[in-house]
């Protein structure tokens, strides 16, 4: 392959590494910038590096990794098309694949606070994939040649539409691969508990006041459905995120991209993912707007809310061991104190709700930036993909330590739910209609009043026998049949 009078010909056996000492020159169209010889990006990353270098958060590797799909797919289009030199394609897949596995990473630097279009993280791609194919090629660094960023990686397409399409696949490979797994097999376990507790009756508790019995299997098996319910609203969310704004170009109008490029994009990332991608049926709203990540991530706050409570139910439920509630025994991962020797603190279910409560912090902002949107584009995205990989991350490793290394090992305190049954006094609920209303709170308030029992203060009243309240009163009796309590 010529470019001039330079012939280059193409060598996957190059090594990745390159001169780790000195800079080179890159320029754009601000002029020439010195960049770092041991990486690949070029001049706009370069520039994007000293005017935004804000915080410690950087642009999630995830979102280079999906963008690496996105250029592959574009030049698998236009080789095929005849719109690309084969030679300059295949190098140009190669170096996109690299960035899918991770290879390139070190070549990703950007912050997450930068343009509110992602146009220097996609110039970044741009950039790295770029000058890695002109190293394949035999090629001299930062000369883009044969392989142009702009002309080559980035043909046909926009930084307005392409990184809303990383921004889709990524939130997808992140649900798929980590999150609904960790959600699935904590519900998996919290279910199989249930189903070993259900016949176990215990003490309820409304207002976290005593209330009438159900089984140890009944309650958990709450947990698990609302864990199941959380997991279903997300996957309806994430179905928003099959449809891609990629061939939109710049405001959604496709200026600059060959006639059907939008669904042939699509259906070719739906080939390389394995994911049901389809085109977005109006760029205009993919672009202008951000409402299926908006949606995601209120999703994934509805999971959070659920987490919460049953993180909260289950240290209530393990409060004391002997001054509180007691009735479940959590594991003990490490020591609880650093004064108080012997002391074991429900550390997983702590860790979780400030899990929960970071999401929904998290939330708030990605409602907050979708809501930002301005005419042709929403200016906030990379601040929104950050927060919602984020949550997903934390989440999933949430679910994963919690299922580990509380909920699997949680075991039951037979004699504290023996003797919370026997102490209650709303067990007078099912005397009511032997009894009547009146009588029966009679018997509450004497019991309550004597610091006795429910059958004492009844057999002290005279209003049944004792076979007759053991009839009753009984707890088991008391909690229905199967998890629906019918």
């Amino acid at each position: 392959m010529s470019a001039g009078n330079k012939t280059f010909t193409v060598s996957w056996d190059l090594p990745i590494g390159i001169d780790a000492s000195g800079k080179r020159a890159e320029s754009d169209s601000m002029g020439s910038i010195e960049v770092p010889a041991d990486r690949y990006w070029g001049a706009q990353t370069q520039r994007s590096l000293i005017h935004f270098s804000i915080g410690e958060d950087r642009m999630p590797k995830a979102v280079y990794h999906a963008y690496g799909t996105v250029k592959k797919a574009a030049a698998m289009l236009h080789k095929r098309a005849g719109r690309m030199d084969r030679r300059i394609a295949d190098a140009i897949m190669h170096a996109c694949e690299e960035t899918i596995a991770g290879d390139l990473d070190d070549s990703y630097p950007l912050f997450v606070y930068q343009t509110g279009s992602g146009t220097q993280s996609n110039m970044n791609v741009n950039e790295v994939i770029s000058n890695r194919a002109i190293q394949l090629l035999g090629g001299e660094l930062g000369s883009k040649t044969p392989v142009h960023p702009n002309d080559h990686v980035n043909m046909g397409q926009s930084s307005n539409d392409t990184f809303p399409t990383a921004m889709h696949i990524a939130m997808v490979a992140a649900l798929e691969d980590r999150l609904f797994p960790a959600v699935r097999q904590l519900a998996d376990t919290i279910e199989g508990k249930a189903g070993g507790w259900i016949d176990r009756p215990k003490i309820g508790r409304t207002h976290l006041q005593d209330a009438v019995p159900l089984t140890v299997g009944q309650e958990w098996s709450g947990f698990g459905a609302q864990l199941r319910m959380a997991l279903a609203s997300i996957e309806h969310a994430r179905d928003g995120l099959y449809a891609l704004a990629v061939g939109g170009t710049a405001v959604g109008t496709g200026l600059n991209a060959p006639a059907g490029f939008s669904q042939a994009m699509a259906d070719m990332i739906a080939e390389l993912t394995g994911q049901p991608f389809t085109t977005a049926p109006n760029k205009f709203a993919a672009q202008g707007g951000l409402d299926a990540t908006v949606a995601v991530m209120a999703a994934l706050r509805g999971l959070a809310v659920v987490l919460m409570k049953i993180a909260n139910d289950l240290r209530w439920l393990a409060s004391g061991p002997r001054c509180g509630i007691g009735e479940l025994k959590l594991p003990a991962t490490e020591p609880g104190s650093s004064i108080m020797p012997g002391k074991v603190n429900p550390t997983q279910c702590e860790a979780l709700v400030m899990i929960c409560i970071q999401v929904i912090g998290l939330d708030n902002a990605v409602a907050f930036g979708g809501s930002q949107g301005n005419f042709e584009l929403n200016a906030m995205r990379p601040s929104l993909i950050n927060n919602v990989l984020q949550a997903n991350r934390i989440l999933a490793d949430g679910c994963d330590m919690f299922c580990r290394y509380t909920v699997a090992g949680a075991e039951l305190d037979d004699d504290t739910i023996d003797e919370h049954l026997e102490r209650s006094l709303m067990l007078v609920t099912a005397l009511s209609p032997e009894i009547g209303y009146d009588k029966a709170a009679e018997i509450a308030h004497k019991a309550s009043e004597d610091g006795g029992t429910l059958k004492e203060a009844t057999l002290a009243l005279g209003y049944l026998d004792e076979d007759v309240f053991d009839r009753i009163a009984d707890p088991a009796a008391m909690t229905g049949s199967g998890l629906a309590g019918a």
